[in-house]
């Protein structure tokens, strides 16, 4: 309306313009005698209504000038962090249509910021805050704490995701996880702990890890039963795609200031109080003491100490032989890792490298164990021995997404195939391998590498899982052995776990052996293969091919069949 109204006016201006011209000139004519007068009189009336045309012409070039100016300002604006203010009014007034497109444009930037900030800051599967969002907000927490203030922080995995998620697939894993973050914000705001100044602070560290700050608890015993209605929540079952998951979750506590007072140290000790959960059954809460942070001291030192040992010659393999039970043959020797350090008593690898090894040194202690193993395959081949090597990996070795690759690179050292090489598993990854590591070590086993499972039989056993692993050999707990020669439960709990596995094709490897009656019932319910006895415990190479030439294991074991006969009958 306003535009329209210029408009009007600039051309009743410019008609203005023209008439005053006629009517000046016509009374210049009349009014004037001289000719010379008249032509002045004509140039002066001219200028005139040129100049009425000029200012109708460009009183709306003016308008339009000053709306840019202002629009560039508010541009300008937008690096001083100005993402608010509205398009100018002059520019609303005599442009509207270009004040419209900002007003858009801007919205349409803030509206990205927004989903970026949220992006960079939140787990998109649960939109509970993410490791980066979580730190800056709990170290802000952590540093406004009066002096007088305890925090407590919760470090949460949960157990068994990954079988679920396996199970499941991905997509339902990741509602899984959702209905994980919901249980976890029900404790946060009941009545435990709501009333404080600063609310609690729940996040989604990475996979299955949950993090929760509480920025001011009374006491210990506060975190505690917090940490006890947490560790509840996720006990109850998980109902998702018409299914029933059960998991459960490892907690540990740590308190600020009592154990630490920044925010990185809280939260490794809170970390080592989750995996001395973990460490000691699962499914529990651990909170961070005097003792626990001596372990993690030691362990840190264990492990600087077992770094500098990789690279220095400080590790060394030593051989464990596996037996026949029916005719005393050697059949294998087990690998193990043993650390030598000056002035201390050997230890072996990795049993005892700490509650959480590192990654990169569980990486750097496998590559050396591999090789050192393909080199010791490489001189047995040479000396004419046909045993197979078996070789225990350490925990976490098989996350690799190329394990396949690299250990047929290093079993290329051992000579040309067929690798008379056998991997050991723990029966507890079962359950962490993913299909890709499955396919692998199926790889692998088509190669001629054989696969192992050892540890079975323990509380985490899980049977079906066997039907779709690749491995013909099974090496049962050693809880298993223990009391067989005196427990009848125990020995029939062995012998119907042996039958299972030799329904399911595996051969059964018992270990250790201490006494002469464990391998009577062991002969007697059908066991196949030996470790451990009290004969051959691990010894350096050259003792281990000096005991497999004297063959003094076979003169031990190998019984008449009248006698194993008699065995079978007394168990």
């Amino acid at each position: 309306m306003r535009e329209s109204l210029s408009r009007i006016g600039n051309t009743f201006l410019s008609v203005f313009a023209g008439v005053a011209s006629f009517v000046l000139t016509l009374l210049g004519f009349l009014l004037l005698g001289r000719v010379d007068q008249q032509i002045v009189a004509s140039l002066f009336i001219g200028l005139f209504a040129l100049l009425i045309v000029r200012v109708a012409t460009e009183r709306p070039n003016t308008r339009h000038a000053k709306a840019m100016a202002a629009l560039i300002d508010r541009l300008l604006a937008v690096g001083r962090g100005d993402l608010i203010s509205p398009a100018p009014t002059i520019l609303r007034t005599d442009m509207p249509a270009l004040a419209g497109a900002v007003d858009g444009l801007f919205e349409q930037v803030r509206t990205s910021l927004e989903n970026f900030h949220t992006m960079a800051m939140y787990d998109p599967v649960t939109s509970l805050p993410n490791r980066l969002h979580f730190r800056r907000e709990a170290a802000r927490i952590l540093d406004g704490r009066r002096l007088d203030q305890m925090s407590a922080l919760l470090f949460i995995d949960l157990d068994g995701f990954k079988e679920v998620n396996d199970r499941l697939g991905h997509a339902q894993g990741d509602q899984v996880l959702t209905m994980v973050a919901n249980r976890l914000r029900d404790v946060v705001t009941s009545g435990t702990i709501t009333g404080r100044l600063v609310p609690p602070l729940l996040a989604r560290l990475a996979g299955d890890e949950f993090t929760l700050l509480l920025p001011d608890v009374s006491s210990r015993e506060e975190a505690l039963r917090i940490a006890d209605k947490a560790l509840s929540a996720l006990s109850e079952p998980f109902r998702c795609a018409a299914q029933t998951s059960q998991m459960g979750a490892s907690i540990g506590i740590a308190l600020c200031p009592d154990d630490v007072m920044d925010l990185t140290g809280l939260m490794k000790a809170a970390d080592t109080a989750m995996y001395h959960a973990k460490a000691s059954g699962r499914a529990r809460v651990c909170l961070y003491d005097a003792d626990l942070a001596r372990i993690s001291r030691e362990r840190a030192r264990l492990e600087d100490a077992l770094a500098q040992a990789i690279g220095s010659r400080q590790l060394q393999l030593v051989f464990r032989p596996e037996l026949c039970l029916k005719t005393g043959a050697i059949l294998a020797g087990e690998a193990l890792v043993q650390w030598t350090r000056a002035d201390r008593e050997p230890i072996l690898l990795p049993d005892r490298v700490g509650l959480a090894p590192d990654p990169e040194l569980v990486e750097a202690l496998g590559d050396w164990t591999v090789e050192a193993v393909a080199m010791a395959s490489a001189r047995w081949r040479s000396a004419g021995f046909g045993q197979r090597l078996s070789i225990a990996l350490p925990p976490g070795f098989l996350e690799s997404d190329d394990i396949a690759e690299r250990l047929e690179g290093a079993f290329a050292l051992a000579g040309p195939e067929p690798w008379t090489i056998e991997l050991e598993i723990a029966h507890s990854q079962l359950s962490a391998c993913s299909p890709d590591v499955r396919t692998q070590l199926e790889r692998l086993r088509r190669r001629g590498i054989a696969i192992a499972l050892r540890g079975f039989g323990t509380a985490e056993t899980n049977i079906a899982a066997l039907g779709s692993f690749p491995t013909e050999r099974v090496k049962l707990d050693p809880s298993l052995v223990a009391e067989i020669d005196v427990c009848d439960r125990a020995r029939t709990i062995l012998a119907t776990l042996v039958h299972l596995l030799h329904a399911l094709g595996c051969t059964v490897v018992a270990a250790p052996v201490r006494r002469q009656e464990q391998l009577e019932v062991l002969r007697a319910i059908g066991c196949d293969t030996v470790q451990g006895f009290f004969e051959a415990e691990p010894m350096p190479e050259d003792a281990f091919i000096e005991w497999v030439q004297s063959q003094g294991g076979a003169r031990n074991f190998a019984q008449p069949a009248e006698a194993s006969a008699a065995s079978t009958m007394r168990a």
